[in-house]
């Protein structure tokens, strides 16, 4: 199964509704996939770390951090910088967008989202 393929699986199992989605498993599965990097798309990754924020508070941003810095370029790229900043509550000298504005961003991206088709 490619990282878009598992990406659209939890996608489908959890949903958006972020008040039944558990933060320990998410936790979980940020740190195996970690451990454990799948070659190929970051998206799997990027889906984690994005529902972390969805869920997290100013305690998880060491674990987004080591997400998007400790595995390769690529992850560090697509996981949003925005995320730890909004969460670590850190002044930035650019414009950030509200939390809402963010999770709502998070959904809207992921809303319909389909792993490509290979051959």
């Amino acid at each position: 199964m490619t990282n878009e393929q598992r990406a659209e699986s939890l996608i489908a199992e959890l949903g958006f509704d972020f008040k039944k989605i558990d933060k320990k498993r998410i936790i979980s599965l940020i740190e195996k996939e970690i451990d454990d990097f799948q070659e190929g798309s970051s998206e799997y990754i990027r889906l984690l770390c994005g529902y972390l924020y969805c869920l997290g508070d100013e305690s998880d941003v060491a674990l987004l951090e080591k997400a998007k810095y400790g595995i390769n370029f690529d992850v560090g790229c697509m996981i949003d910088g925005e995320w730890i900043d909004s969460l670590a509550n850190r002044k930035v000298q650019y414009p950030i967008l509200s939390r809402e504005e963010l999770i709502q961003a998070f959904v809207d991206y992921y809303s319909g989202f389909e792993a490509e088709e290979y051959d």
